[in-house]
C-alpha cells in the first residue's frame, strides 16, 4: 500500500425496493423499514495521496463551496483523527443525478471512507467506518456494507439480503427532490406496520413517500404514469427516479427507446455486491 498514490473507485447508485416508515423518533429521523439493492450506475472517484496535509476536491459538478460536499466532509471526519501532513487531492466524475433517490452523495462519502482508511492505512474496521459513515447520513453505511440488504432504524441496521438480480427500466424527472423536506413534510405518512422479508418477498413493495412525492411533484407524477403504461412503476428513496422491473434486458431497452423527449432513462441490472467491492475495479497505481 505504501507504493499506492492513485486510487480510482466508483461510488454505485441505489435502489429501494421497499420503504416503510414506521414513526418519527425524538430526535428528528424516522424508524423505518427498506431494502437496498445497488445498481450499474455509477460515479467515478479519484483520490491522489499528497502530503500537505489538505483535502482537495475537484470535478465539473463540485461547487465553490467544496467544504461543504459530503465528499470533503467525509474525508475531514478522518483526516481529524490523526496527526502527520498526509492529505489528498479527489476527483468526482458525476453520473448519478442529485436529488433522484439513488445515494449518489452518500455513496460518493462511502467511497471515500473506504478509500482514505486505505489510503492512509487508518486501519478502521467496516463496523467503525460505518458509524462514522451514519453521522454523514443515513444511506452511508450501506454503502460501507457493500451487500444488498434489509435496512431498519434510520436505515443503518443492516442485514444481507440475496435478491434477484433483475433488469430494471430507471426514468429521471425532471426535478431533483431534498430528502429533509419530504421527511419533514406534514402529509408524510409516518405510521406504517412493519413487515417479514417474506412479505416482502411475496410483493409487497410500498413506498410510503410516492403519494406525497408525486402529488407535490408532478414531473414525477407524469413519469410513473407513463412507465407504469408498461410495466409496474416504483419510487426509488424519496425520489425523483422512478424504476421498474422487466423480464430482460430487451424489454427493458425497448421501453427506454419509447421515452417521451421530455423523460430521461437508461437500463441498468440489479447487484447484490457493491461495484466498489467487485474485483473488476483494481487500484490504479501512477
Amino acid at each position: 500500500m505504501a507504493n499506492t498514490t492513485t486510487i480510482i473507485k466508483p461510488a454505485p447508485a441505489k435502489i429501494n425496493l421497499m420503504l416503510r416508515i414506521l414513526g418519527k423518533r425524538s430526535d428528528g429521523y424516522h424508524n423505518l423499514q427498506t431494502v437496498f439493492q445497488f445498481i450499474g450506475l455509477e460515479d467515478i472517484l479519484t483520490f491522489n495521496l499528497t502530503f500537505d496535509g489538505k483535502i482537495t476536491l475537484t470535478g465539473d459538478q463540485v461547487s465553490t463551496n467544496a467544504e461543504e460536499n459530503i465528499i470533503y466532509l467525509a474525508a475531514k471526519k478522518l483526516h481529524q483523527n490523526f496527526a502527520n501532513n498526509r492529505g489528498v487531492t479527489i476527483n468526482l466524475e458525476k453520473n448519478i443525478p442529485i436529488g433522484a433517490g439513488l445515494g449518489g452523495g452518500s455513496s460518493d462519502a462511502a467511497t471515500t471512507l473506504v478509500v482514505l482508511n486505505q489510503l492512509w492505512d487508518l486501519q478502521y474496521s467496516q463496523k467503525q467506518l460505518m458509524d462514522i459513515g451514519v453521522k454523514l447520513g443515513a444511506d452511508v453505511p450501506v454503502f460501507i456494507y457493500g451487500k444488498s440488504s434489509w435496512g431498519e432504524g434510520v436505515g443503518e441496521q443492516l442485514k444481507p439480503i440475496t435478491i434477484a438480480e433483475e433488469w430494471y427500466v430507471v426514468i429521471i424527472p425532471n426535478c431533483s427532490i431534498s430528502t429533509a423536506k419530504i421527511f419533514c413534510h406534514s402529509e408524510l405518512t409516518r405510521d406504517s406496520n412493519p413487515i417479514t422479508m417474506s412479505q416482502f418477498f411475496a410483493g409487497n413493495m410500498i413506498n410510503d413517500c410516492e403519494e406525497l412525492v408525486r402529488k407535490i411533484h408532478l414531473e414525477v407524477d407524469y413519469a410513473m404514469s407513463w412507465l407504469s403504461n408498461y410495466s409496474k412503476s416504483y419510487l426509488t428513496g424519496t425520489g425523483s427516479c422512478i424504476y421498474a422491473k422487466l423480464n430482460n434486458e430487451d424489454d427493458a431497452s425497448n421501453i427506454v427507446k419509447q421515452l417521451p423527449d421530455n423523460l430521461l432513462g437508461f437500463v441498468t441490472k440489479g447487484c447484490n455486491t457493491s461495484s466498489l467491492f467487485q474485483n473488476n475495479w483494481d487500484v490504479a497505481k501512477r
